[in-house]
């Protein structure tokens, strides 16, 4: 289980004279927008629920509370399955929970939208969105992040750039890679779900990807950062579909670590961000909401792993022909009916067994 982080982002070293002077309508947002800064100082903090990295959101916390001083984040960084369990079990029983639900994992969030734990808000950062960013005013995407693979430099010296030559390599290769592939477990990890079912959806020779690599006998996973350090290391010669913001900013530390992002197509998904229906601090929330989606959010998750949603600030994106969006809406529930994802399973479980004999 992914370590549980809660940190409560101070600006103990800010000298504030006057807290209203400084938490100032943004620029083009409409005047009753100073109203509700006022509530969200007087509700004076935000729950958020997410699993961005603490250490990555720091920075953008911060510039956060600079913004709006008084509004304290408290900040939870949680797996998506825990966070899945932990928000819909505290919000059925009416407990103190999340005011704002950030996940990577957009089946489930596109869920607990669907079964009405999120409220509707027409933030006024939402023209400056995609079109397939926001779906019903109550989800919203908030980055653009391409899923990678992954490979050690000494292990592989010539990387696979499509799909069909890394099945190829895989089959080639299959003895030296054997124990040495590693990829999300889509029996534990509901985002490895995610991702390997939009693979099938874009393409049917994922079946036959998905049977070379079993036959590696590859290393399952629960979260990228295991599966990056494995391949730093050496233990693991190749990672398929890890996260690939993440995967650029280690490889930025570490020269081990080559990223490729698939020529034929990269699938990108988005972290989408609701506020909860009953929501403790619904003011504070849309406050943190509009700052995530503003230039300036924007922009400090530019600077950092987190690629951003908005096309008009300076930011990495893959060329419109070779990303796959995932799109924010209805479709994603498919994948979540309970004899779709057993079926789905089964098959991924009887391809395993299968390439390992």
């Amino acid at each position: 289980m992914r370590r549980v982080i809660q940190i409560v982002a101070a600006l103990a070293s800010l000298s504030v004279t006057s807290a209203t002077a400084l938490a100032q309508r943004p620029t083009g947002y409409p005047r009753s927008y100073d109203d509700l800064i006022g509530d969200a100082r007087a509700e004076r903090q935000v729950i958020v629920y997410a699993n961005a990295d603490t250490s990555e959101m720091a920075p953008v916390i911060l510039a956060f509370q600079r913004r709006y001083p008084g509004v304290t984040v408290s900040y939870s960084d949680l797996g998506s399955n825990e966070m899945f369990r932990r928000f819909s079990t505290e919000a059925r029983s009416g407990r103190m929970s999340a005011d704002l639900v950030w996940s990577s994992a957009m089946d489930q969030q596109v869920k607990l939208i669907n079964d009405g734990f999120a409220q509707a808000y027409a933030s006024p950062e939402k023209p400056a969105l995609p079109a397939n960013a926001v779906w019903k005013n109550m989800g919203f995407g908030v980055t653009a992040e391409p899923i990678a693979y992954v490979y050690n430099k000494k292990a592989i010296a010539n990387p696979p750039r499509s799909h069909a030559a890394l099945e190829a390599m895989l089959r080639k290769d299959r003895k030296a890679l054997t124990g040495k592939v590693a990829t999300f477990d889509p029996a534990r990890s509901n985002t490895g779900y995610l991702y390997l079912t939009q693979d099938y959806a874009i393409t049917r020779d994922t079946g036959s990807l998905v049977e070379a690599m079993a036959a590696t006998r590859p290393q399952l996973h629960i979260t990228t950062e295991p599966m990056l350090r494995g391949v730093a290391e050496g233990k693991f010669s190749l990672a398929y579909n890890v996260i690939g913001s993440y995967a650029q900013e280690r490889a930025r530390r570490d020269p081990r670590i080559g990223v490729v992002f698939p020529e034929d197509y990269t699938i990108v998904m988005s972290r989408i961000a609701f506020i909860a229906r009953e929501a403790r601090h619904p003011a504070a929330a849309k406050l943190f909401l509009d700052f995530l989606l503003s230039r300036e959010g924007q922009s400090l998750l530019a600077q950092h792993s987190l690629w951003p949603v908005r096309t008009d600030i300076n930011g990495r994106r893959l060329p419109a022909a070779q990303a796959r969006s995932i799109r924010v809406g209805p479709q994603l529930l498919v994948n979540l009916d309970r004899l779709t994802r057993q079926r789905f399973l089964r098959e991924w479980q009887a391809a395993l067994v299968s390439g390992a004999r």
